[in-house]
């Protein structure tokens, strides 16, 4: 909010914002002053002495708007003493050229007594009071103006680096994983199942680092990584690994934190289709529901049950998951585990349905996401 209405806004230059209301406002001072002079009849000879006592108010406020930038930097209480110090002396300046201008342009020869001279000092005080009242107040809101941009760009920063670091310490562990699997088909001199690993592998991190730098990517580019990822996995495992793809083609442009998927299938993998001699199938499902989009990946290893202790009952991959979508959604997602049927595993995410050009929700009943793709 901040950041846009600087650079768009009345203050975006703040020089010529200056200009325009030291000029506008001294202004319409001589236009009340003079106004107020003929509304009380003292006729057009006491237009010259307002004219005057403008051009001083406008020549004094300069001189403090030259003084108040330094003092604007200083501690508070030199701030404020010093402020108070120019101000009480500016109004005794004003107020001795208005009484000047009155008495030799408009009633020669006058000299304000008691009252008149208590009142002339407390006037100019008024009114250069306001101007350096309004002279603080946007400068003190400029200022805390850039203080919430920088904040919000440091947080913005904190919160991007924060989700690279739960994004990027997926590829370590997954990487280690793959290159001991090429290192034993090369000791086995299974040289064209390692080459071919080996592509894909490349193929994968390609997408793993030219991901968009917001960290996003479309439900299409996230299947595509899906399935390099199992074409990988399927080196190793073969038959034993068979995958389904379900995904509805209006969700396919929708956006979601990149590779945030890929954790899953190799917690699948390593609970359902590693212990099995005939393997397991892994069913990925994504669709819309409203304005949500909801993503499913079921297996037909032995369930929740089954997970080590050791593995914290969900895998560190999951437990990377959660952070990731508490990062990017805050508690507006779903993510949820349960056991499939008749055996398995089925995990559940929601989050909102966000495109680059999102297209109107229409407003229809919707029921909740069940838990209940079977593979």
């Amino acid at each position: 909010m901040f950041d846009t209405h600087l650079r768009t806004g009345f203050f975006h230059d703040k020089n010529r914002a200056f200009w325009i209301l030291q000029g506008g406002g001294w202004f319409a001072y001589l236009m009340l002053r003079a106004l107020s002079g003929l509304a009380n009849s003292m006729g057009l000879a006491f237009v010259l002495p307002a004219v005057i006592v403008t051009a001083t108010g406008f020549s004094i406020t300069l001189l403090l708007a030259a003084a108040y930038r330094r003092l604007i930097t200083m501690k508070p209480i030199w701030t404020w003493t010093l402020t108070a110090l120019l101000l009480a002396g500016a109004s005794a300046l004003f107020s001795v050229l208005e009484v000047w201008a009155h008495a030799t342009f408009y009633e020669p020869g006058w000299q304000p007594r008691g009252i008149e001279f208590l009142g002339a000092i407390l006037l100019d005080f008024a009114v250069l009071g306001a101007w350096t009242g309004l002279y603080f107040g946007i400068n003190y809101y400029l200022l805390l103006a850039e203080q919430s941009e920088r904040m919000l760009n440091m947080a913005a920063q904190a919160n991007s680096a924060q989700l690279a670091m739960l994004r990027y310490q997926l590829n370590p562990h997954f990487l280690f994983n793959t290159l001991n699997s090429i290192s034993t088909l090369v000791l086995l001199k299974q040289t064209a199942r390692a080459n071919a690993m080996l592509s894909r592998l490349a193929s994968f991190l390609r997408y793993s680092l030219v991901g968009e730098r917001e960290g996003l990517a479309t439900v299409a580019q996230e299947a595509e990584a899906l399935k390099l990822y199992l074409d990988i996995e399927r080196t190793r495992f073969e038959s034993r690994l068979r995958t389904r793809f379900d995904i509805a083609p209006d969700v396919m442009e929708a956006r979601l934190p990149s590779l945030l998927l890929q954790p899953i299938i190799e917690n699948s993998i390593k609970y359902a289709v590693t212990p099995s001699e005939d393997g397991a199938d892994i069913l990925v499902d994504a669709r819309r529901m409203g304005d949500r989009l909801v993503i499913t990946i079921a297996d037909t290893g032995p369930g929740l049950g089954a997970v080590p202790p050791e593995a914290g009952g969900t895998g560190v991959g999951l437990a990377n998951i959660r952070e990731r979508l508490v990062q990017s959604y805050g508690a507006d997602h779903r993510f949820e585990l349960a056991d499939n049927d008749p055996h398995g595993l089925i995990i559940l995410i929601d989050v909102p349905f966000q495109t680059d050009n999102p297209a109107p929700i229409v407003a229809t009943p919707v029921a909740a996401p069940v838990l209940a793709p079977q593979v």
